[in-house]
């Protein structure tokens, strides 16, 4: 492990920013110093950032001892780059939970009470997307609401406390039957094996994919309105692509910051009425819908206007804004697993009543599999619910440790 001593990192970043946050956790828990640059107490930073970044100023932004630096880094990168070992105890297991979000964690509470010999593994930081989430105010239990962060710190202390063997920064490349046994193996070569498996790999952000896109994320267009709004308070305009609940619930959060915020859907908008009704007796929104984004301009480095294509006429329009924000559903994190597994149409994994997939003794919880309403309430309890099913499988199996807690 780096020593505190003489790790020479920089963070340069800003309090609000939830990955900002998540880096410096991730530092600080391995005992790993490091200088931080808070952009909002020293400004002059940004040119710093945009030298670095070729214009680019995304945050966080780790700075090296040698002088290379990480664009907001996983926390498997800063694992490597601190040179942390990162292992299992052993190689067998009786369940290997994949993704350690809530529905990951909730599963391992709950196996670990009852004596299952269970490791989680994830390929990022523990908590999932919630501990990125600003204000969490939905979750059963804190009438006044939670910041993501505390909720996950939450989660995992509560796992902890039972004993679980967490193993955070690891990614995994592949889950695949041998005989009796299912093997899951992680980028670092080792395997794991297991009778059962629970996959709660969550979703991710999906792309425009159009001209533009890949060059400018993170110059101007962003798909975290909590992580980076904030930069654009005083705008004239910014921009919002998609016309769903997270869409507009993100409008409304950047329309704190921007004078106007566009919303540029390619469909009648489909977020529930109280919200459209929101934001549509807002005068800060504009709202265009049957259009189709079709290129992402920028200047300089830095983007500058998106084009799109009227799906009735055909008509061209650019729009001009400071920044964008795109929310156009989510992609499940499902690549490193085979054919073998069924999907639906949108790539998430079917699963039956007992909540196993189409792989005897790997069963899907979360946001990961489909049907799942991708809200963090539901997502504990599909873990929770998951992880009972998997305890019958192994009890048939007669893979079953004696219960040492009742559940």
């Amino acid at each position: 492990m780096t020593s505190a001593q003489d790790s020479g990192i920089t963070v340069i970043g800003a309090g609000w920013c939830p990955h900002c946050k998540r880096v410096k956790k991730f530092l600080s828990s391995h005992r790993v110093s490091y200088r931080n640059v808070d952009l909002d107490q020293q400004p002059a930073a940004v040119d710093r950032l945009k030298e670095l970044q070729n214009g680019g100023q995304i945050i966080p932004t780790v700075v090296y001892a040698d002088g290379t630096h990480d664009v907001n880094p996983s926390d498997e990168v800063l694992a490597q780059r601190i040179k942390i070992k990162m292992a299992a105890e052993r190689a067998a297991y009786q369940l290997v939970i994949v993704g350690g979000g809530p529905a990951g964690l909730a599963a391992a509470i709950y196996a670990a009470r009852e004596g299952t010999d269970a490791i989680v593994v994830e390929a990022s930081a523990l908590g999932g997307q919630a501990a990125i989430s600003d204000r969490i105010d939905n979750y059963p239990g804190f009438p006044d609401g939670i910041s993501g962060s505390e909720l996950a710190d939450r989660f995992v202390t509560h796992a902890r406390r039972y004993g679980v063997e967490l193993l955070p920064a690891v990614s995994v490349t592949a889950v695949k039957r041998d005989g009796d046994d299912l093997v899951t193996t992680l980028a670092s070569g080792h395997d794991l094996v297991s009778p059962a498996v629970l996959l709660a790999t969550g979703s991710t952000y999906r792309r425009l994919d159009v001209p533009g896109e890949e060059d400018l994320i993170g110059a101007g267009l962003y798909f975290c309105a909590t992580c980076d709004g904030p930069l654009y308070r005083g705008a004239d305009e910014v921009l919002v692509i998609g016309g769903g609940n997270a869409a507009l619930e993100e409008g409304l959060h950047l329309s704190e910051f921007a004078r106007r915020v566009r919303v540029l859907s390619k469909t009648e908008l489909t977020a529930s009425s109280l919200l459209q009704d929101r934001v549509k007796s807002d005068p800060q929104f504009v709202i265009h819908t049957g259009v189709d984004v079709v290129e992402v301009e920028g200047d300089h480095g830095r983007f500058a206007a998106v084009v799109t294509r009227d799906r009735e006429t055909g008509a061209r329009h650019r729009f001009p804004a400071a920044a964008a924000f795109v929310f156009i559903g989510m992609r499940p994190n499902t690549e490193f697993l085979g054919a073998e597994f069924q999907r639906d149409d949108s790539g998430f994994l079917v699963t039956g009543p007992t909540m196993q997939t189409s792989i005897a003794g790997v069963f899907a919880a979360g946001d990961v599999r489909s049907g799942s309403t991708k809200q963090l309430g539901s997502a504990v309890g599909d873990g929770i619910a998951a992880l009972l099913m998997a305890r019958r499988y192994l009890e048939a199996g007669h893979h079953k440790a004696k219960i040492l807690v009742d559940a």
